[in-house]
C-alpha cells in the first residue's frame, strides 16, 4: 500500500503545477535569450574589420548569434526544469518513471523547426559566400601568389610584366586582390584575421579567394593549420597602402639592383658582387623557390621581423664567415638556444647558387656578425 501511494505521488508530479512550470520556463527562457543575444552582439569577437568581405561575414556571425542563442537556451531550460521537477526523491530508488506516451505533434515541431532553421541558415551562408567571392564588375584586380612553406609565407607579384617576390604582403586600399594560394610542403592555411577570409594551402593544388581592403595599416598574417614545430611562429604582416605609396613600393621592388662599386660582371668575384644580398635576404629567390630569410629571422639592417628562427643580430654576433655559411647550408649543425632541429629548410645549397650564398655570407658578416 505504501509503495502504491509513493508511485501515485510520483506519477502525479508530472501534472502538479504543469501550467505554472511552463509559464516559468517561458519567462526564464525569454529573459535568458534576450540577455544571451545582447551579450553575443556586444562582445567584440574579432579584430577591426579591414575589408568589404569582413562586413558581410560579421553580419552573418550576428545572425548566427541571434538564431543559436535561443536554441541553446531552450534546450538548457527544458533540461534544468526537468531535472528539478522529475528528480529522484528519497524512497523512489526502485521505482520506474511514469509511463508517458510520446507526443507526436511535439516531436514533429522540434524536428521541423530546427530543419527549417538549418536550411535557411545554409542558404544565407551560400548567398554570402557567393557574393564575397564574385570578381569585381569593373576596376582593376591584382593577383598575388601566396606560397606557404615551413614556416613562412612568400608573396609573388606580377606588376606591369615585372615579377618579384616579397616576404611581406603589400596591397592597395580599395582595390580587389585575388590571392592564389599554394604550398611547397605540407598543409598550411592563409589567414588575415582583419579580412576574415581564410583558405587552406593544399599540396598539389592551388586555392584562391579575393579581398578588397578598406583600411590602411598593418595586419598580422598567420597560418591557421597546424603545420609542424614552427607553426606558432609562421607570422608575417600585411600592409595596406594608399595608391601612391603602393605604386612607390612596386617601383622600388621592380627597380634593377644597383651594381656594386667596381662591380663589373667580369670574373667570378664580379658575379658574386652583382648579387643584391639584402634583396635576396628580404625577398628570397623566386626562380628557384628559395624562401626569404627575413620571413623567419629578425635582422635590424634588413628591417625584417620574422620570429620562426633566432634573431640574427644576436646569434651571429662575433661569428666568422665559416659559421655563417654552415648556418645557411647545414642549419641543424648547431642549434641556437631555445630552438629545435628541423625548423629551417636544409636545401638552400640546392636553391641558391654559390655567388648568392657568398653574397649572403658577406652581407650577414657585415651587418650582423660585427
Amino acid at each position: 500500500m505504501g509503495e502504491e501511494s509513493t508511485r501515485a505521488e510520483a506519477d502525479s508530479r508530472g501534472g502538479r503545477g504543469g501550467r505554472r512550470t511552463i509559464q516559468q520556463m517561458v519567462v526564464v527562457g525569454l529573459i535568458a535569450s534576450l540577455l544571451g543575444i545582447a551579450l553575443g552582439l556586444v562582445i567584440d569577437w574579432f579584430p577591426t574589420a579591414g575589408s568589404t568581405q569582413a562586413d558581410k561575414i560579421d553580419t552573418f556571425w550576428d545572425v548566427l548569434i541571434i538564431c543559436s542563442v535561443p536554441v541553446f537556451v531552450l534546450v538548457s531550460t527544458v533540461v534544468l526544469f526537468a531535472a528539478r521537477d522529475f528528480r529522484m526523491r528519497p524512497g523512489e530508488e526502485h521505482l520506474d518513471g511514469p509511463p508517458i506516451h510520446g507526443n507526436t505533434r511535439l516531436e514533429v515541431v522540434w524536428t521541423a523547426v530546427p530543419a527549417i532553421m538549418l536550411v535557411a541558415l545554409c542558404t544565407y551562408a551560400y548567398l554570402v559566400l557567393h557574393d564575397i567571392e564574385k570578381a569585381p564588375a569593373k576596376g582593376p584586380e591584382r593577383v598575388v601568389t601566396v606560397t606557404g612553406q615551413q614556416f613562412t609565407w612568400t608573396f609573388s607579384y606580377n606588376e606591369g610584366g615585372k615579377k618579384f617576390s616579397s616576404a611581406q604582403l603589400y596591397v592597395p586600399k580599395g582595390e580587389s586582390v585575388r590571392f592564389n594560394v599554394q604550398t611547397r610542403d605540407v598543409l598550411h592555411d592563409f589567414w588575415v584575421p582583419a579580412w576574415r577570409m581564410k583558405i587552406d594551402a593544399v599540396p598539389g593544388i592551388q586555392t584562391h579567394y579575393r579581398v578588397t581592403p578598406t583600411r590602411l595599416g598593418s595586419y598580422p598574417v598567420v597560418c591557421a593549420e597546424l603545420c609542424g614545430l614552427g607553426h606558432a611562429f609562421m607570422r608575417q604582416t600585411a600592409h595596406v597602402l594608399d595608391a601612391p605609396h603602393f605604386a612607390a613600393w612596386v617601383k622600388k621592388m621592380t627597380a634593377a639592383p644597383a651594381a656594386a662599386a667596381g662591380g663589373g660582371a667580369a670574373g667570378g668575384g664580379g658575379q658574386a658582387a652583382a648579387v643584391d644580398a639584402k634583396a635576396l635576404f628580404t625577398q628570397g629567390e623566386s626562380k628557384t623557390g628559395a624562401t626569404a630569410c627575413g620571413g623567419c629571422h629578425k635582422l635590424t639592417d634588413a628591417g625584417t621581423q620574422g620570429g620562426v628562427g633566432p634573431q640574427l643580430d644576436k646569434v651571429l654576433k662575433g661569428k666568422d664567415p665559416a659559421f655563417i655559411r654552415q648556418s645557411i647550408l647545414q642549419p641543424d649543425a648547431e642549434i641556437a638556444q631555445g630552438f629545435n632541429k628541423g625548423i629551417m629548410p636544409a636545401n638552400y645549397g640546392q636553391l641558391l647558387s654559390k655567388p648568392e650564398v657568398d653574397a649572403l655570407v658577406n652581407y650577414l658578416e657585415k651587418v650582423a656578425a660585427k
